[in-house]
């Protein structure tokens, strides 16, 4: 809410932006590079019942991050910068979502909790105050295309704190998503997600996890589908076409955010894992991550992300990893549909296009199964209840 406040100027010298850093130019990608080696998946049995609207992935060992992509410029953050080298990492297996969460099953939680999300909370004198009583308002970031071209070094010429922006009203007051109950949820800041992947015994995926889904079994491809981007002249995500940021022209089908699953699914049956909206895991921001992982050696198993989140360019901002790209994503300025690279976002800001999907381990399973069976599941759902105006 910090980052999200101080775009109208709140009691900050400095203008933080959140996750908007998540979006760069990064030049056009590259084939399979050097470096990558073959996906070895567990060879061990699925399990026999899989959650609805999930897949079982096995896990196993794969090569994670991406290669250096030419004609970066200094555009915002490179792509690639922060996600190399490339180096080996093994997951156990677990479930995923098909698709990221809708905005049907959000709302199935909020009416059964009563939950209420970060942007439809009244910011809190007491956090901001140099902020003067008319800017402490509820609300979120919207994107807001200028209707003429801009220079691509100033992402305040796009973006705007809306009052009135939440999950049920997307762009601001006056739109819903009536009609849109199988659209990806957005307006989600990170402690909203948790809150919905606690309610349904799931919980976020971390980023590794997240890159073994979107590779599909693949290894060193710049896409979820493979080598390139538009194979036999067909779109496989949505992504922005036209004049970033002034126009989508929706050569793709779409223009701004459509409903899941209307492109074609990965090797593991997965929707969406590029493109359409950002997601959320459960790993803070480090740039200098990965090299910690090649400095201690061998292959990383299981790796939960750092212990505490830095992001250079804003010091003392809490970030988490952001995976996928949006429908904003373009080779003119944000390329982050390719896999590997990563996003950014502070934890208490969510935008219009930042969604989320959860994962399950055997265990959750396991645990779901016995609450439904003896009857708690639904005082699992009602937790929200005790956090729902904090």
């Amino acid at each position: 809410m910090v980052s999200a406040l101080a775009v109208l100027g709140i009691g900050c010298c400095t203008i933080y932006l959140i996750h908007r850093e998540s979006i760069a130019h990064a030049g056009h990608p590259v084939s399979s590079p050097a470096g990558f080696q073959p996906t070895v998946p567990n060879r061990t049995p699925p399990p026999a019942a899989t959650p609805e609207g999930m897949v079982w992935l096995p896990g196993g060992e794969f090569s994670m991050g991406a290669a250096d992509a030419p004609n970066m410029n200094d555009v915002g953050m490179k792509a690639t910068e922060d996600s190399r080298p490339v180096h080996r990492v093994y997951v156990d297996g677990f479930w995923i979502d098909k698709t990221d969460v809708t905005n049907q099953q959000f709302e199935a939680f909020v009416k059964a909790t009563g939950y209420v999300t970060v942007a439809e909370r009244k910011p809190r004198a007491e956090d901001y105050p140099t902020a003067p009583p008319e800017n402490l308002v509820a609300g979120s970031i919207v994107f807001s295309p200028p209707d003429h071209p801009v220079p691509l070094n100033d992402h305040f010429q796009w973006w705007s704190y809306v009052h009135g922006a939440n999950w049920m009203h997307p762009l601001g007051p006056n739109s819903d998503i009536k009609g849109k109950g199988n659209y990806p949820v957005v307006q989600i800041a990170f402690e909203d997600a948790l809150a919905y992947a606690k309610w349904a015994g799931k919980r976020l995926p971390t980023e590794a996890e997240w890159e073994f889904a979107a590779r599909g079994g693949l290894s060193g491809k710049p896409y979820a589908w493979g080598e390139e981007f538009r194979p036999n002249g067909k779109w496989m995500a949505n992504t922005h076409q036209g004049s970033f940021p002034v126009k989508d022209t929706g050569e793709d089908g779409h223009v701004g955010i459509t409903a899941v699953a209307q492109y074609p699914p990965n090797g593991y049956g997965l929707f969406d894992m590029a493109g359409n909206v950002w997601q959320w895991t459960s790993d803070w921001y480090r740039p200098d991550y990965y090299q910690q992982l090649v400095a201690a050696g061998g292959v990383a198993r299981n790796p939960q992300g750092p212990d505490s989140a830095f992001d250079p360019a804003e010091p003392a901002e809490k970030k988490k990893v952001h995976r996928g790209g949006s429908f904003l994503c373009t080779d003119q300025y944000c390329s982050r549909y390719m896999i590997g690279t990563r996003g950014k976002g502070e934890i208490s800001t969510g935008t219009n296009h930042l969604g989320f999907r959860c994962v399950m381990t055997r265990q959750q399973q396991q645990a779901r199964g016995m609450e439904t069976d003896g009857g708690s599941l639904q005082l699992a759902g009602n937790s929200g209840k005790a956090n729902a105006q904090h």
